[in-house]
């Protein structure tokens, strides 16, 4: 099936954000790859890739500036094309618990990354995708006409919660799903999808090295989702499998 023709990961320098620039650019009919990374000269594993699809940008989610700029860059580059898909990736997980000493800075911080970042980027970008969405028009609602994807957690579900912990984690991610679907209803009339997905425990930088899937493993039933995801989907907050998670 048709894969988006250009995408842009945020956080595209390591871990899941990497895990989606390889399994991108090992499909021949994409035609950019754009990844984000806040220090791009220290992205070693994004430069060691020599792909002219690949084009590494510099930007910092937690800075207005810093995305406007990127949105030029990738719009430069496009040269009157639109941007097909957006998977805002970029994220940090702060262990802060109710015996934590209190600190709103790293509260602030985490919700500064976490939400307002996707919020940011996904306002900044939204042009690129009205673009690509009309340019194909004839096409149903899908990840390869048109789609933003925020990376969730199993820690966003409400529902799911029976551990407690990493409080300002779980509620930034519970906010990212409640943007996720805020946002879903504006971009549906543009014939842009929104949805959240979560990646599973996967083994990364973030997780200590710790987890149940490798990267790659993640990205394999992601992607596999992302080609079965249509109107439906619209607003929703899914497993790495595709299936609804509460």
């Amino acid at each position: 099936s048709m894969s988006p023709s250009s995408l842009l990961i945020t956080g595209g320098n390591r871990g899941i954000g990497l895990g989606f620039v390889h399994f991108y650019l090992s499909r021949p009919d994409v035609k950019h790859v754009f990844a984000t990374a806040r220090e791009p000269e220290k992205a070693e594993d994004l430069l060691s890739i020599s792909d002219p699809r690949l084009h590494i940008i510099k930007m910092d989610v937690q800075s207005d500036e810093s995305i406007i700029s990127a949105e030029k860059e990738v719009s430069s580059i496009l040269n009157g094309l639109g941007l097909n898909l957006l998977i805002n990736n970029s994220g940090v997980a702060t262990r802060y618990d109710i015996d934590s000493p209190p600190s709103r800075q790293s509260i602030l911080s985490t919700l500064d990354v976490n939400v307002a970042g996707p919020i940011v980027v996904s306002q900044v970008f939204l042009p690129l995708l009205r673009l690509a969405s009309s340019s194909l028009s004839s096409l149903p609602i899908s990840v390869s006409r048109a789609a933003i994807i925020n990376i969730s957690s199993g820690a966003a579900s409400i529902q799911d919660n029976k551990s407690g912990g990493m409080i300002v984690y779980r509620t930034s991610k519970t906010a990212l799903n409640s943007l996720t679907k805020t946002f879903s209803i504006h971009t549906a009339k543009d014939g842009i999808l929104t949805l959240a997905i979560l990646p599973g425990y996967v083994v990364t930088r973030m997780t200590g090295h710790n987890g149940e899937l490798t990267v790659e493993q993640s990205i394999k039933l992601m992607t596999d989702s992302f080609e079965k995801f249509g109107e439906v989907h619209q607003g929703g907050f899914f497993s790495k499998n595709g299936e609804p998670f509460p």
